[in-house]
């Protein structure tokens, strides 16, 4: 066994000893001294010394993979926890430093280096004692420097500013200042922070707009009835999630709770409490504990409303969250599913991570529960599919959706793109940790096979890459269909090259003919390599366009060519990473509700060139997620989910024949080179079809190597008439991608707040 010994000051010399998941490297080739055989290696800390206090920590740890976050775990006496953590955002090649402060004297610690598998070595691990005024002077210091709320103060201020909340609060300085420190630490891609969002923002759309009551005709007010489960509840949170509903802005509401056989008498009378003051409160108090799906059926059996809304019994509803409901329902009579954005609140009342969704995406909802709160149903509906289902509780909201699903067209589904929903982060809750509630990953699992099974469809269910994630693996019709890849190129024997031979050597999927659409080459190294090529492979032919460069052109000609029932586009600059790329790809083009399906494509250093397109992005559409690391989970991990996209680029981009010709190919007179796929794929939607992106698709992609970038005249002028042509064929649409969140940037292409 393999022990790295470094010395902390004030004589702590703590040994990291590979607990989970961690190997030792003896190989004089690589510079690396360890191996992360996981997503979650783990090292113990024996034999230190580490009493109550202020630390610095600083670590120098050297890695593999294009970003890397440790984390540090403390045990008290009571075993390791997320409450007890501390983030670590690695800068690779300098020591990164940070304070902690250790409440109490220590049992253990744990060191995860990395989040995922991966080589690294450790060059520096140090504990510094500080002196109490100087750990305040660090942790101000940061405050003012990256914390939106204290931004522009002095240090001083900043500390006089939190010893002043703290007594109206009534905690601890100490612990709130700490709980601001941490969150400079969350690892978040936002252009503007959340706070300052809120109040520039949020606060003053909720100032400018006309609501329900003033606007909509007062004689059609719905009845909503909101179901609220209740076990051993915790007091406090619960007056405070009661109190929410109480202070709604609408009042046709109806509060139906089920407590289902609490142990302490305290939550019972809390709501006879509430029972009592608003008669618009009904509890039925279960005699014997069922959980949470049977405690949810009680609750519906109290339910008078027409439309029914979710509600956790430790969460809070935003003060205009009904009335904001209510107006949807009335101008969408039609609407039989409705959910809005949602956040997070700790336990000091601060709102954080929010998460603003796209509009109705079912392949996204298969992926993961992305609906989650605030939830609305009809209640006819709900009826029909039978309330929820006992067998799957941990993720009974999610199962009643895909039951749901069914029954709903994008039509009945109202998204509202606004925070109507706080969702608790406390300890063991699935708000503060994703794999906190195992059972609920399992149930989901359940839940997306039941609906396969139910739909009769022919796929299979597996985990996701990511917490709380699902993989539907669609099956391949037999026998499984021709698929024609045409690859334009012009000379680029560098490129062109290394792209058909990764693809011929790369693909395990069988049935396919590679079409190489030859415009103009006259390298004599291209030329003699495309002879061989055609000669040694029969799945590879070369076709000749000899014309000027018109990407949509070439491609039209050669789908006409094709034989295959799939067309694939691809560029010459791609190079498959994982063999099943082709068989992911047809299996979820060959799926008659889908129409255009999009890959996961790489920099050639491992940074995301293409999570799918968003509209709007620069004025017509920019990349999903650009330049994020490959291992990087996205916006609310949709780096790692199947999802519906308005867009998909067509540098590897797959759709059925038929579609293509249905909707007139390529736009070969406007659109010669930029943009024709974003076209494509909006064509295709306007036809009814769902385009989708897939992560399970993995390809490098060299852009713009073989045409180039847009940087002469000619060509700016050109880039420029092909977006005003987007702008005049699309308009709108351009702004409101139903993928995406009004409520997000147009300017980035991180999913930052707009």
């Amino acid at each position: 066994m393999k022990f790295l010994k470094s010395l902390f000051h004030i004589n702590l010399s703590p040994r990291l000893k590979p607990e989970v998941a961690i190997e030792c490297v003896d190989d004089a080739k690589t510079v690396f001294d360890w191996c992360s055989k996981g997503s979650d290696p783990q090292f113990l800390l024996k034999n230190h010394t580490l009493n109550a206090g202020w630390y610095m920590v600083e670590i120098e740890l050297r890695h593999d993979q294009p970003c890397a976050d440790s984390k540090i775990y403390v045990d008290y006496g009571e075993g390791f926890n997320e409450d007890d953590s501390f983030s670590i955002p690695i800068k690779f090649g300098r020591i990164t430093k940070r304070l902690i402060y250790l409440s109490s004297p220590v049992q253990a610690l744990r060191f995860d280096p990395l989040e995922t598998a991966g080589m690294f070595t450790i060059r520096h691990f140090h504990f510094v004692k500080l002196f109490p005024f100087f750990a305040k002077d660090r942790l101000s210091q940061r405050l003012v420097n990256m914390h939106f709320k204290f931004r522009n103060m002095s240090k001083e201020s900043a500390l006089k500013h939190i010893y002043e909340e703290s007594n109206k609060k009534g905690c601890g300085w100490q612990e709130l200042a700490l709980n601001y420190y941490e969150k400079t630490f969350i690892k978040k891609r936002q252009v503007r922070d959340y706070a300052e969002w809120i109040e520039k923002v949020e606060i003053n759309n909720l100032k400018s707009r006309k609501y329900y009551n003033e606007e909509v005709g007062r004689d059609v007010q719905p009845l909503i009835s909101i179901i609220l489960p209740t076990f051993n509840s915790n007091i406090d949170l619960l007056k405070e999630c009661i109190e929410s509903v109480i202070n709604q802005t609408y009042g046709k509401w109806q509060l139906c709770i089920a407590d289902d056989a609490s142990q302490s008498s305290m939550v019972r009378d809390c709501l006879k409490k509430y029972q009592e003051l608003d008669p618009r409160i009904y509890v039925d108090y279960r005699k014997n504990n069922g959980h949470i799906s049977a405690a949810s059926n009680s609750a519906l059996s109290l339910v008078k409303g027409d439309y029914i809304a979710l509600l956790d019994h430790d969460d809070i509803l935003a003060p205009k969250a009904l009335q904001r409901v209510a107006e949807e329902i009335v101008q969408n009579p039609q609407a039989l599913l409705l959910y809005s954005d949602e956040d997070k609140v700790d336990k000091y009342g601060e709102r954080y991570d929010p998460h603003l969704k796209p509009s109705w995406n079912p392949d996204l909802l298969l992926s993961q529960n992305y609906i989650c709160h605030l939830t609305i149903i009809k209640t006819q509906l709900v009826s029909q599919v039978g309330g929820y289902r006992i067998g799957v509780e941990g993720s009974q909201d999610h199962d009643l959706l895909l039951r749901c699903m069914p029954y709903l067209e994008s039509n009945n589904v109202v998204h509202i793109p606004e925070v109507l929903y706080h969702w608790r982060a406390i300890s063991g809750s699935t708000a503060q940790e994703s794999s906190a509630k195992n059972y609920a990953a399992t149930a989901g699992l359940k839940a997306v096979s039941d609906y396969l099974k139910r739909e009769d469809l022919s796929a299979t269910a597996e985990p996701g890459t990511v917490p709380n994630s699902y993989r539907v693996r669609w099956s391949i019709p037999e026998p499984a269909p021709l698929v024609s890849l045409l690859v334009p190129t012009r000379d680029g024997i560098d490129i062109l090259k290394p792209c058909i031979e990764a693809i011929l050597s790369k693909t395990n999927y069988s049935n396919f003919e590679l079409i190489i659409l030859d415009n103009q080459s006259r390298c004599k190294e291209t030329l003699r390599f495309l002879e061989e090529v055609t000669s040694s492979d029969s799945r590879v032919s070369v076709h000749r366009w000899d014309h000027p460069f018109n990407y949509s052109a070439i491609n039209n000609y050669g789908v006409g060519i094709a034989k295959g029932e799939i067309i694939g586009l691809i560029n010459n600059d791609i190079e498959p990473i994982n063999v099943l790329w082709l068989t992911e790809m047809v299996s979820q083009a060959m799926r008659p509700e889908i129409g255009c399906v999009g890959a996961k494509l790489y920099y050639p250093n491992d940074t995301i060139q293409h999570g799918g397109v968003i509209l709007g992005i620069g004025g017509v559409a920019g990349h999903s997620h650009k330049y994020f690391c490959r291992n990087d989970y996205g916006y609310f991990s949709r780096l790692h989910l199947v999802q519906n996209l308005s867009a998909v680029t067509a540098a590897c981009l797959l759709l059925r024949k038929e579609v293509f010709e249905q909707v007139g190919g390529l736009d070969e007179k406007n659109l010669a080179v930029a943009f024709n796929d974003v076209d494509l794929c909006l064509k295709v939607r306007e036809e009814g079809y769902r385009n989708l992106w897939t992560p399970y698709a993995e390809l490098y992609h060299h852009e713009s190597v073989s045409r180039g970038a847009d940087n002469t005249v000619s060509k700016r002028r050109r880039a420029q008439r092909e977006a005003e042509y987007m702008r005049s064929r699309w308009g709108e649409q351009l702004d409101s991608d139903p993928a995406y969140n009004p409520n997000l940037t147009l300017v980035h292409e991180d999913f930052s707040l707009a």
